[in-house]
């Protein structure tokens, strides 16, 4: 929905609440017009059900508002004595128009001294539900979300199973755009495993100010733009559209920011012509043709391979029995496997050129070597041609909602002929470290702005599946930092000796309470 649709979708709401409450506004002592006013209806209508007014505001955050809808409703019929189940349960079911029944029906009288204390242990126990959700959901919205790392494209900075918490804050908190969805899930609901939203109707894209931008070698959180999956892992074939901000979650790394002219020589990255230099915890990783001397006794490649550091424990022998493939290898471990004794040769394997999902179809390009490309900038403008147009097709068609249309040689944008093409938002450039073992921006193209969801700042929780026992955890990677200098560092005695003094303080506390009473 554009914003003039919404616009008249706000106002056509006001209407209806103040044909069905302006009575009731006049039972409890106020004008009947203030039941029609935008915003100012909603200020007065809090005073009247005795709760605060700062509750307007929840009133007009998408999510939030739908946990908040049916409280007002209940708390408006409660504050003209319709206090039964049977009440209750009509006010929700008829989304309010249960309210109209007794706007015009009832002789009702305003109860304004009446207690808002729960009656029942059941109803305090689902008014602290409804307002952990809503704090949860806020939080979760707008400033911290959990996540989980599900590929090892990331490898070795993000492992398989590390649990994340993803600042919104930082590059700017985006607005739900899918307004009627389940709180703090994504696109699937659990247990029943069936979708969790609606697609209409959509908010326009917004995002708050953040603190910083997205910089190269940042890692990103983003809503992939490719993704027409069902749900994540889903190997049935089942596909869908979805909204921008239900596509799945992705976590990758920025090599391009907007304006930059990206090329990839070789596996590494080059922006406007100079090497992109990864910061220390970076540790692309690439895969290895071994091959090695079948008359050496002493070869144990499971020990190698573990001291060298291959990701997945190992790769797979070919047909030749000397030689031997390393799906994820550094530059630094190669080049320590190269050293030892009975290993002929470690090489570098490039992706193969022409690849069939590579990103424009090039069939000179590979995974390892690509581009130039450049990378859009909101308001710059591009040359539009046969040769152009590739690379900026998606964007145009797909992520800015024009119609394209080619003839012979001529490109039509929204019925009119053009030769250039500005771009109206920001676009980025997001790779793995595991460069042959992600599905990244080589093969799909470029990252959207309004795709961006967020920073992951922190790792509170590291989880190994092939571990045993206590090992499942990876205790030196608990409560560790994602971003800055130098090799990641525990914070988790910190927080265990914290937890301690906290215990420790609080039982003392309430022993010297305990004997002053």
């Amino acid at each position: 929905m554009s914003l003039y649709q919404w616009f008249i979708f706000f106002l056509l709401v006001q209407v209806i609440h103040g044909l069905g409450t302006w009575k009731l506004y006049e039972k409890a002592g106020r004008k009947s017009w203030e039941a029609f006013v935008p915003v100012y209806n909603s200020i007065i209508l809090m005073k009247i059900i005795g709760r605060p007014t700062w509750w307007t505001i929840l009133l007009f955050i998408p999510i939030i508002n739908l946990i908040m809808f049916p409280v007002v409703w209940v708390e408006t019929l409660r504050s003209f004595g319709k206090n039964s189940t049977a009440d209750t349960w009509l006010g929700i079911f008829t989304c309010g128009l249960y309210i109209y029944y007794i706007n015009y029906t009832q002789d009702v009288k305003h109860l304004s001294e009446r207690s808002l204390a729960a009656r029942t242990k059941t109803g305090d126990t689902v008014s602290s539900l409804l307002f952990a959700v809503v704090v949860a959901t806020l939080v979760h919205t707008y400033l911290m979300q959990p996540y989980t790392i599900p590929t090892s494209s990331l490898e070795k900075s993000l492992l398989v199973g590390d649990f994340l918490f993803v600042s919104k804050f930082h590059y700017g908190a985006r607005t739900p755009m899918t307004t009627v969805a389940a709180p703090m899930v994504h696109d699937t609901l659990p247990i029943i495993k069936t979708k969790s939203y609606l697609s209409w109707p959509q908010l326009p894209y917004f995002r708050f100010p953040g603190f910083e931008k997205v910089e190269k070698n940042d890692i990103v959180v983003f809503n992939w733009p490719a993704d027409t999956v069902y749900k994540f892992f889903d190997t049935s074939g089942r596909s869908i559209l979805k909204p921008v901000d239900k596509k799945s979650n992705y976590v990758k790394r920025c090599q391009g920011t907007p304006g930059d002219s990206l090329e990839i020589k070789n596996g590494n990255v080059y922006i406007n012509g100079k090497q992109l230099i990864l910061p220390e915890r970076a540790k692309p990783q690439y895969s290895y043709k071994v091959t090695y001397d079948l008359n050496n006794p002493d070869l144990d490649f499971e020990y190698l391979l573990n001291q060298v550091g291959s990701t997945d424990g190992g790769g797979f022998k070919s047909e030749a029995r000397d030689t031997l493939f390393i799906r994820a290898l550094t530059k630094e471990a190669a080049a320590t496997l190269k050293s030892v004794p009975g290993i002929k040769t470690v090489t570098q394997i490039d992706n193969k050129q022409g690849e069939v999902n590579i990103f424009t179809h090039n069939p000179k390009w590979s995974g390892d070597n690509f581009g130039p490309i450049y990378i859009p900038e909101a308001g710059k403008t591009v040359a539009l041609n046969l040769q152009t147009l590739p690379f900026y097709k998606r964007i145009i068609s797909v992520y800015e909602k024009n119609t394209l249309k080619v003839v012979g040689s001529d490109i039509y944008l929204n019925d009119k002929k053009v030769t250039s093409y500005t771009f109206k938002q920001n676009y980025y450039w997001m790779m793995g470290d595991n460069r042959h073992n992600s599905e990244d921006s080589r093969y799909w193209g470029y990252v959207p702005e309004d795709h961006i969801v967020g920073k992951p700042v922190f790792i509170w929780m590291s989880w190994d599946s092939n571990g045993k026992g206590i090992n499942k955890i990876r205790w030196e990677r608990l409560f560790t930092t994602v971003g800055g200098d130098g090799q990641p560092q525990s914070y988790f005695k910190y927080f265990l000796i914290l937890l301690a003094l906290y215990f420790v303080g609080d039982y003392f506390w309430k022993k010297r309470k305990a004997s002053k009473a």
